[in-house]
């Protein structure tokens, strides 16, 4: 039986047209992005399944036996929002950065930002820099 393709991996897709995505204002928005993460998790940016990109590697392995590698931190820009995928459940882990945050929607792993300009740059900031501590301290033993 053959093994399939992951779809989270990177794809080798040049950055510039994943953020070309993005249109007018939110275009921008994106190479602020692009920086602050690359600042923040000391990687380059690279495309991981033709949609996100991310910043630095990680593998995971579950209980369960699954396992696969993901970007350290990853944001995904869009006509609409900017997609920031954070460590779960970060609204209840840190509470007091997302009521500094401003504007924004949540789900379980997402930070949904229509605008940056409606948002704590340092509060986004160390949510960031929170998330990549979590992930790097509870995959670092799968590596």
């Amino acid at each position: 039986m053959a093994q399939r393709t992951p779809a989270m991996r990177p794809t080798g897709e040049q950055v510039a047209d994943i953020l070309d995505r993005a249109q007018g204002p939110r275009r921008a928005e994106a190479d602020e992005l692009v920086d602050l993460i690359g600042d923040v998790s000391g990687a380059q940016p690279v495309v991981w399944a033709s949609r996100i990109v991310g910043f630095g590697e990680v593998t995971y392995r579950y209980a369960s036996g699954h396992s696969g590698a993901m970007p350290v931190l990853a944001f995904s820009p869009a006509a609409r929002q900017h997609t920031i995928y954070l460590t779960s459940d970060f609204e209840g882990r840190w509470p007091d950065l997302v009521t500094r945050l401003g504007a924004y929607r949540s789900g379980k792993a997402c930070l949904y930002l229509t605008r940056l300009d409606n948002v704590d740059r340092d509060a986004l900031r160390e949510l960031l820099e929170r998330t990549r501590d979590h992930t790097l301290a509870e995959w670092a033993d799968c590596e």
